[in-house]
């Protein structure tokens, strides 16, 4: 058995840099009022003795956590399979880190996960929270909000609560749906058709609508209702082409649809973009470029969509940054053409 070596403490640091523990504990925890060569000093000490901050006794100085809760609206299996989720964690995780944040996760499985959650916040375990994946009847919002700790959404708010100062963060869905249907009526298609995403999340409606501002006057055959995963595009393209067999075009909500929809369109025989043209939304890489054919789709920044979340939520924790925190920023999409259409 090892004996542990006793771990250093602010008194050890104060004797080593020869400072008062005052002195050290303002350079610690960030304060202000300490000369340069002091402040050099505490710090060449702190290497030295390798001390590491008690984050207990520094929470009660600074009234901060540094760990930012990252909730995401959907149960486990659907966020490690989905490599939106891995990217969008990973703009978070990169932004956090970067400012000596913690990122606690947590998932929601069902109500009594929800519950789970708003207990959570509200514990004060953490400076704010981060939240995205919502569902327009989710419970989240509300208890986030019964928590009293600062947030930052990603996507467009669906629920109608009164407050006009939720802050959030999304891309052009409506703006990149629009250019993507353009290009395939661009290319001659006359009967372009839309699977959706999950309906009951605004970035599938923001998409639904898209579709719709181009072709507007469209045979409502031509949606299909869809989940965002591959095998609700499968199952989506094969009803399509039971009731619309002569469909020119197809435009997915995102890419992991559309790569379900490609594979029923091979195993119907269906050449891609021959006889049915195909776009995608999201710009996975490890998806678009993987599809047979190369999928055309709508990029949008999901790992910039996070960072810039939790950047956003920083800001917003920081009262020394001074100015007011936007309540919505949209990011721009851009078409991406490969060889499906």
């Amino acid at each position: 058995m090892t004996e542990t070596a006793p771990r250093p403490t602010l008194e050890a640091v104060a004797a080593r840099a020869g400072v008062s523990r005052a002195t050290v504990s303002r350079v610690v925890n960030g304060g202000d009022g300490v000369r340069e060569p002091l402040v050099e000093r505490v710090r060449r000490a702190v290497e030295e003795l390798g001390y590491v901050p008690n984050q207990a006794a520094r929470s009660l100085v600074t009234r901060r956590h540094d760990a930012v809760a990252v909730v995401v609206a959907e149960p486990e299996t659907r966020v490690f399979a989905d490599p939106f989720f891995a990217l969008q964690l990973r703009g978070i995780s990169k932004e956090l880190t970067a400012h000596d944040n913690q990122l606690v996760l947590l998932l929601t499985e069902g109500r009594d996960d929800h519950a789970r959650v708003g207990r959570y916040l509200a514990g004060g375990h953490v400076d704010g929270a981060l939240v995205f994946s919502l569902h327009l009847d989710d419970p989240l919002p509300e208890l986030i909000q019964r928590a009293g700790v600062p947030t930052v959404f990603g996507g467009r708010p669906g629920w109608s609560d009164g407050t006009t100062d939720v802050v959030y963060v999304d891309s052009d869905n409506r703006g990149g749906a629009r250019e993507a249907v353009r290009h395939l009526v661009g290319l001659g298609r006359t009967r372009v058709a839309h699977i959706t995403g999950a309906l009951d999340q605004t970035s599938a409606a923001d998409r639904l609508d898209g579709y719709k501002d181009v072709m507007g006057d469209a045979d409502p055959e031509h949606v299909v209702r869809g989940d965002f995963t591959p095998a609700g595009g499968e199952r989506a393209m094969r009803e399509l082409l039971d009731r619309c067999p002569d469909v020119d075009a197809v435009f997915a909500a995102n890419d992991l649809t559309a790569s379900g929809a490609l594979r029923v369109l091979r195993e119907r025989g269906r050449r891609v973009p021959d006889d049915v043209a195909v776009i995608g939304f999201d710009d996975m890489l490890p998806v678009a470029e993987q599809t047979d054919p190369p999928l055309t789709t709508v990029r949008q920044d999901i790992e910039e969509m996070g960072r810039l979340m939790a950047r956003l939520l920083l800001r917003d924790l920081d009262r020394g940054s001074g100015g007011a925190t936007p309540a919505g920023v949209v990011l721009p999409t851009t078409l991406i053409r490969r060889a499906s259409a």
